[in-house]
């Protein structure tokens, strides 16, 4: 039948929970520990901590940007040839 959306929101939830405390100790507390410390195994190099969150964000501003264009282009031939039935 399929997930009901308690489970899948809850898995949702759970999923983003894990995602910001991971960024948070790459981002933010990282930089206390020692540069030799095993913790910075676990971690991609910082630069990567500004990196990664900007293309997600150009992408995903790129694909708002894209539907909103569709969506506009779409309606404009909808009414242009609404407008040619009328005086045809």
């Amino acid at each position: 039948m399929g997930v009901s959306d308690k489970v899948l929101g809850g898995t949702m939830l759970l999923a983003a929970a894990a995602v910001f405390i991971y960024y948070t100790s790459w981002a933010i507390l990282l930089p206390f520990f020692d540069s030799s410390s095993a913790v910075h195994s676990y971690f991609p190099a910082r630069e990567w901590a500004i990196r990664l969150p900007l293309c997600i964000l150009l992408v995903g501003l790129f694909a708002i940007g894209s539907f909103v264009g569709l969506t506009v282009m779409k309606e404009n031939r909808k009414a242009a040839q609404k407008i040619r039935l009328r005086t045809a």
